[in-house]
């Protein structure tokens, strides 16, 4: 008896591809382990036999093997219509089973991972009696109604961890093995195929150009289902900043990242409420459990060497969004959201502007499409940055007629749910609640392009951590001015909380003064401090003992619509400590919670009465190299296309709420914070 086998299903109706994809799967698979396949047309009963052939099989194949014991089966005679010959399939490390009913409801049980594969009715008919010729043209709709008649009451494609849309174009095999790994069944076993995807080489080139950014994402990704541009858009620029505030502002703008899920590498995720759906290519796997315990299992430990002279963190890997909801993994309550948990995809290749050198950096896992692709991304820098026309839009992207958005809260229900905060306060079960609302619109699908939106967006309100994010029927435009948190790949961490907000001033005397306040401002420091201390906590649960240090407290930032209150928190991760768990210690962000973070995230769900969706998350990246850059998802368009034509739009607006709040003014500050984007698109906050 050999150690039970860890046993793959390949099911899908006739014609599907099947038998090929489990062959090149078992032969790319042989490189690594010792594997055995077996086919199920092996052992039907004949045209008839297929709830027969799946007992059969078993019964007499899978169960033993599942033991790890040989298999002794009976094979059928197809050329004589009766049982053939007597047959024995091995145990091996790995055994892949292939057929219609391969991972039928009775099989399931002793099967470690389900891939079921997929082609369109004319294209299955077609290969099926390409390769079977007349022998099957005769009984294909007698085998077709006993595949119907058995899916109609087992929902194997809805049991599936994957499933492969089989174009048979050779690439299903390559993006099904980028994909098993992530199953926990398999990782284990799959421990070499893990180990190659760590030892990734990665090319870079530094081009000495600054192309127009709008002109060359479009130039690159205007027609990628996937794409995700960060952007800092207000590099060059920091309105009002000075000395060591101006400094920092520098520092974040640094870089603009640009990338998609295209190559060979090219993967997305979009996780909901405990499942993670992967993406690559003609696959997609289906992977139960937390999304921060699957981040760490594809993230945290460098994978790539940073190239020479680079001066970046991001050296490729995973971007996107986390969206407020996850806090289901971090100390809250489960609350469902329209938009997805999380959405990120993996960048195989990537475009790093440096705003600081003018330069502009290629960078590519090493892979047969890397050469091709660096000479497009090339030519595509260097015709942007010839390019004497402004791709960046106009200020303004007013649709016919402009968007009429609602609250969730009225003037009067906000200002309630100011004084219930502030009773939770004086009850002593909080000390401050982040409170926020959501404006929603909806309109045509065809009246509003997010594209053109985030140019407005961008050019009116410039920020350090603005992006644009299309991750599929989800389009995100954020001019966020704040950093959640960054994590060095030599594990230094960074977080930037923004507490404390006045509106900017055409009147330059008027806008001094409301600085001043601003920085002047007891109650505002006061907001700010108590999220120092939370954050200063979070920091410290992977921290080196003694690291966490507070190098600026409530210093005032100016943005293009803003004046903003900034501290700045620092640590150094303990060496080998899990990178994803020091992300989800601190997740959400404080500066959107409250303090403490536990017991006021269940304050607050009581109060909103709704879910925030991706607004108050986080945006950035999960890089190559072990670093992560985040920054807290506020000032942030959200807009989800719906199936019936039309487009929601979603923007979240809030205010810490604090013992010694004035409603009146608190109301006054959501809609300042709502401006910038609402008179964007010509609209105007909502009436009560």
């Amino acid at each position: 008896m050999s150690p039970a086998p860890v046993i793959i299903a390949v099911d899908g109706r006739s014609g599907a591809g099947k038998t090929t994809l489990a062959v090149e799967l078992a032969a790319r698979l042989r490189a690594h382990h010792k594997v055995s396949l077996f086919h199920l047309e092996d052992i039907y009963p004949g045209w008839d036999g297929l709830a027969a052939g799946i007992e059969r099989y078993v019964t007499t194949v899978l169960t033993p093997l599942s033991r790890g014991e040989a298999a002794s089966w009976t094979s059928w005679d197809w050329e004589n219509h009766y049982d053939g010959e007597a047959r024995v399939t091995l145990p091996a490390e790995i055994v892949i089973m292939e057929g219609v009913g391969a991972a039928a409801e009775a099989a399931r049980p002793m099967i470690d991972a389900v891939i079921w594969a997929e082609s369109p009715d004319d294209t299955r008919r077609t290969r099926a009696l390409d390769r079977d010729g007349a022998t099957f043209e005769p009984y294909w709709d007698r085998w077709a109604a006993q595949e119907e008649e058995w899916l109609g009451r087992d929902d194997v494609p809805g049991q599936a961890d994957l499933r492969v849309q089989n174009l048979a174009d050779g690439s299903a095999p390559s993006d099904l093995l980028q994909l098993l790994p992530y199953l926990p069944a398999l990782a284990p076993v799959l421990a070499p195929e893990l180990s190659a995807r760590r030892g990734l080489r990665l090319r870079a080139e530094r081009l000495d150009a600054v192309p127009d950014a709008p002109a060359l994402f479009q130039s690159l990704y205007g027609a990628a289902a996937n794409a995700v541009w960060l952007d800092s858009s207000n590099a060059g620029s920091s309105p009002g900043a000075a000395g060591a505030a101006g400094r920092t502002a520098a520092e974040r703008s640094r870089f603009s990242i640009m990338a998609d899920d295209g190559g060979t590498f090219g993967q997305s995720v979009t996780y909901r409420s405990g499942v993670s759906r992967i993406s690559a290519g003609s696959c997609t796997a289906r992977v139960p459990g937390p999304f921060f315990r699957w981040l760490d299992t594809v993230w945290g430990r460098r994978a790539v060497r940073t190239p020479d002279g680079y001066p970046g963190e991001f050296t490729l890997g995973w971007l996107g969004c986390l969206g407020y909801e996850l806090k289901r993994e971090t100390g809250g309550s489960d609350v469902s959201a329209p938009t997805p948990d999380a959405a990120l995809i993996f960048a195989g290749r990537a475009v790093v502007l440096d705003h600081a050198e003018g330069a502009a950096w290629l960078l590519a896992l090493e892979a047969p499409d890397a050469g091709e692709w660096l000479a497009r991304a090339r030519a595509a820098v260097e015709a942007t940055a010839s390019a004497t026309a402004d791709a960046g839009g106009s200020t303004g992207v007013v649709p016919s007629p402009p968007p009429v958005f609602r609250s969730r809260d009225t003037g009067a229900r906000y200002r309630e749910k100011i004084a219930a905060a502030q009773h939770e306060i004086a009850e002593g079960n909080t000390y401050e609640v982040c409170l926020t609302t959501t404006l929603e619109a909806r309109t045509p699908a065809g009246s509003l392009d997010p594209w053109a939106t985030y140019l407005a967006l961008r050019r009116r309100n410039p920020a350090p951590f603005a992006s644009y994010l299309r991750l599929g029927d989800v389009a995100v435009a954020s001019t966020s001015p704040e950093r959640f948190l960054k994590i060095a790949s030599d594990g230094g961490m960074r977080a930037e909380p923004i507490k404390g907000t006045r509106r900017r001033a055409a009147d330059p005397a008027e806008d001094s003064m409301l600085r001043t306040d601003l920085a002047t401002s007891l109650k505002d420091r006061a907001e700010n401090i108590m999220i120092v201390d939370l954050l200063r906590n979070d920091l410290s649960h992977f921290a080196e003992p003694g690291s966490v240090t507070v190098s600026r407290l409530c210093a005032i930032e100016s943005y293009a619509t803003v004046h903003q209150m900034v501290s700045t928190i620092d640590a150094q991760l303990l060496p080998g400590a899990p990178r994803a768990e020091a992300v989800a210690a601190c997740f959400p962000a404080g500066s959107m919670t409250g303090a403490p973070k536990i017991s006021t995230m269940a304050i607050l769900d009581r109060l909103e009465a709704g879910p925030r969706g991706l607004y108050s998350g986080a945006i950035g990246y999960f890089s190559l190299n072990g670093a992560a850059d985040l920054a807290v998802a506020i000032r942030t368009l959200v807009l989800n296309t719906a199936g019936d034509g039309t487009v929601e739009l979603s923007l979240g607006v809030g205010g810490a709420i604090t013992s010694d709040s004035v409603a009146d003014e608190e109301y006054e500050e959501i809609r300042t914070k709502a401006y910038g984007v609402l008179s964007t698109l010509g609209a105007v906050f909502p009436e009560d």
